[in-house]
């Protein structure tokens, strides 16, 4: 199963800073994410791109998963000459993921 097929992502950034937050479609869901969508699972998942620990904090009431990635200052948005940057490609990057599933 891919993420984005039970959840929805918002992201931020700040320097090399990237915040994803992992909202579940469904209440009943978010079980599965909890489980599945670890840090060290998406950690592995920006392997290239993350330059330290993947931070995740579970939001139950909210149904949501926020995570903090640190990410190299070449990387930055206000450093890199790269076309897009920006956190927001990220959350799509990581609904691409696949989990275990139907």
């Amino acid at each position: 199963m891919v993420l984005h097929e039970m959840a929805h992502a918002r992201t931020g950034d700040k320097g090399t800073l990237v915040t994803i937050s992992l909202i579940a479609y469904r209440r009943e869901d978010f079980a599965r994410l909890e489980r599945e969508v670890t840090a060290e699972r998406v950690a592995a998942h920006f392997r290239e791109w993350v330059d330290g620990p993947v931070l995740r904090y579970s939001l139950p009431q909210l149904g949501a998963l926020n995570f903090v990635l640190q990410r190299a200052a070449a990387y930055s948005v206000t450093r890199s000459l790269a076309l897009d940057a920006h956190g927001k490609c990220l959350g799509s990057a990581l609904l691409a993921m696949e989990i275990e599933g139907e």
